[in-house]
């Protein structure tokens, strides 16, 4: 069995949709969780559920607890039994495989990177996030975050990483991996696009398909897309303001007259489609590539749901190797290049 451990102090309103999260995800995925935090606080709120103790779910305390006003460097200073920390330690010594949190994502990403270390041939981890398509498929876009700036061998990295993720996670057998750009032409782009391009082009085993542009994130044209950390994270904001904007304005719209509220009743399956497509929590989280281990990063927002779908992502990692797949590539690329 899996397991996975589990931050239960990081999100917003811990630990209850934490805990909620945990108890579904061992009741419908066949896995264990380590809950890790103030074990007094972690306990009250899982004997609100009866019948907890026969589930896979095991309780570890820290201590301390990084706050999302922290700075991420002080915090991993100061706050040397934070459950984030304490979390990575249990991947590190191999007490569990992964580990989920919806905490300070410069916190987590920091700790996750000092504790559990890197992979060989990694030089800076990528966050990835899942986007919907209008195939039905959900493509992949990293870095989101992780790296502000970065250089043409990274978003080569980041482009076998991606690639190893869509096969695992989302079953394409063969992904289209694009570069993120103002236009299709080659010649289009910044010096990290250009500079990007050729080793992206040379890279063995990979359906590289060339430049994509911003609108083609939706469109099912690439599987993976591939950017640097700034452009990646803007992208990210302006399509999840877009999204609330589009189902408030909805909303708000169907509401105007009787026949459009009859109109609303009549299309409600069309819309619950529409919501589960564009619901972040139906991902769960973003894993961070390039760990040797697994780390999936929540929002802090997080409902249940999407701690339990965290979970379930970072069990598919465990179990599809993913991480020994990246370095095995890696590995590859490596060689060609060196040859």
């Amino acid at each position: 069995m899996v397991t996975i451990a589990l931050d239960a102090m990081g999100g917003d309103h811990f630990p209850k949709p934490e805990v909620e999260g945990a108890l579904q995800a061992v009741r419908a995925f066949n896995v264990k969780v380590i809950l890790v935090g103030r074990e007094e606080v972690v306990r009250r709120e899982l004997d609100r559920h009866p019948g907890w103790q026969n589930l896979s779910i095991e309780i570890r305390h820290a201590a301390d607890q990084i706050t999302m006003e922290d700075s991420a460097g002080k915090a991993i200073r100061t706050k040397k039994d934070s459950s984030i920390r304490v979390a990575s330690r249990l991947v590190k010594e191999g007490s569990a495989q992964g580990v989920v949190s919806a905490g300070n994502t410069g916190a987590v990403m920091a700790t996750a990177k000092m504790v559990q270390g890197m992979l060989h041939g990694v030089d800076r981890p990528a966050l990835a996030a899942a986007f919907p398509t209008l195939g039905g498929k959900a493509a992949v876009m990293l870095d989101v975050g992780a790296n502000v700036d970065c250089t043409a061998k990274m978003l080569a990295q980041f482009a076998v990483m991606g690639n190893a993720y869509s096969r695992v996670i989302f079953h394409n057998k063969d992904p289209k991996v694009g570069l993120l750009s103002i236009g299709e032409e080659e010649h289009k782009g910044n010096a990290l696009t250009h500079d990007a391009h050729p080793l992206l082009k040379g890279l063995k085993n990979l359906h590289y398909i060339g430049n994509v542009e911003g609108r083609d994130l939706y469109t099912g044209v690439a599987d993976v897309i591939v950017c640097d950390g700034f452009v990646g994270n803007v992208a990210l904001k302006v399509s999840e303001g877009l999204v609330n904007v589009i189902r408030q304005s909805l909303k708000e719209s169907m509401k105007a007259t009787l026949t459009r509220k009859l109109g609303a009743y009549l299309a409600r399956g069309a819309f619950y489609e529409f919501k589960k497509s564009v619901d972040y929590s139906e991902y769960g989280g973003a894993p961070l590539l390039g760990l040797n281990g697994i780390c999936v990063i929540c929002h802090g927002r997080s409902t249940p749901k999407a701690i339990k779908n965290a979970i379930r992502v970072a069990k598919e990692f465990a179990e599809g190797k993913i991480n020994e797949r990246i370095a095995s590539e890696l590995d590859g690329w490596a060689s060609a290049q060196a040859g």
